[in-house]
Parts: C-alpha cells; sequence; structure tokens
C-alpha cells in the first residue's frame, strides 16, 4: 500500500497517479505513513518530500477549493438577499447591494466581491494601451474576469458565500 504525498491518500501499488488529488506516483518509491509527537499523521516520501505546490497545482486548488464563508451568514439573510448579491457580479452594479439592503451581511460580501471584481476589470482594461503584447494580455485577463464573474454570480445564485479564485481574499468593504 502507498500512500499520496501531496493529500496522504491511501493508493494501490499499481497506481501511477493519486485517485485523489492526481499526484503523480513515482513507481518503485515507498511513501509511508507516520504519527508526530502530536498524534496527527504526516506523510513522507523516503526518497523526496516536495517542498510546495507547483503553479499549475495553486491554479487547480484556488477554483476547486475556494474559501466558503456561507456558514457566516443567517439562512433568511441568504435566502432573502440572493437577487441582490447577484447584481453584484454585472460591472458597476456592485453599488445596488449596498444601497438597496445595507444590513445585508451576505449582499455585502457579494459586493464586496463583485466590487473587487470590478476594479481588477477597469485595470486590465488599461493593458490594452499596450500595443500587441498588451493586447493579447488584455483578451485573456478579461476571459478571466468574465469567468470569475460567471463563478461569482453562480455562487451567489445559490447562495452561497465562496471567495473569488485569486481575488477573493482581497476586502475592501467590511
Amino acid at each position: 500500500m502507498k500512500y499520496c504525498r501531496y493529500c496522504g491518500n491511501s493508493c494501490a501499488d499499481t497506481d501511477t497517479f493519486c485517485a485523489v488529488c492526481g499526484g503523480k506516483l513515482t513507481p518503485g518509491e515507498e511513501n509511508t505513513r507516520s504519527q508526530s509527537e502530536s498524534g496527527n499523521e504526516t506523510y513522507s516520501n523516503e526518497s523526496e518530500t516536495p517542498k510546495g505546490q507547483t503553479f499549475k497545482d495553486k491554479v487547480a486548488d484556488a477554483f476547486t477549493n475556494p474559501v466558503d464563508r456561507t456558514a457566516e451568514y443567517a439562512a433568511d439573510d441568504v435566502n432573502t438577499n440572493r437577487i441582490f448579491a447577484v447584481l453584484s457580479y454585472i460591472g458597476f452594479l456592485f453599488i445596488i447591494p449596498l444601497l438597496a439592503v445595507p444590513d445585508s451581511k451576505f449582499a455585502r460580501f457579494h459586493a464586496n466581491q463583485g466590487l473587487v471584481l470590478f476594479i481588477a476589470e477597469l485595470i486590465s482594461s488599461l493593458l490594452y494601451l499596450i500595443p500587441f503584447i498588451g493586447w493579447i494580455a488584455g483578451a485573456a485577463t478579461g476571459v478571466l474576469l468574465t469567468i470569475l464573474s460567471i463563478v461569482g454570480l453562480v455562487n451567489a445564485l445559490q447562495g452561497n458565500a465562496k471567495e473569488l479564485p485569486f481575488i477573493g481574499k482581497f476586502k475592501i468593504l467590511n
């Protein structure tokens, strides 16, 4: 029995990739599971210990494991103000939840996400001032920000308070 050095999942000896995280299992490597002094299980690879996640892993993790703050908000607040939260992701309409339902913490969370997204869109539009490379970079960031907007819109529509990947950790509104 092998254990994935990235997530600790138990894998069959014949597996080449972890079924949970997709981490590559090197043939012949012996991963071991050990107990630390605190009693928590730790996972190590006797031949090599990874220093950290690769950029690809971090990007994938940002999209698949966003910080979920849904439990911090009252269910009636979420159900009542869901439509205002959805408006937060449509350009400058992030201002509407702040004006219409200023006491809603759920709508305020999404208004903050929408404001950060709007600022990112304004900054990315400056890339178009740079010929050729700026146009390509501007188009690429425009696509990424559109995807983030859709992710936020879907989260708000479903009543979730999940931070947007990459930019969701920024807090402008309290």
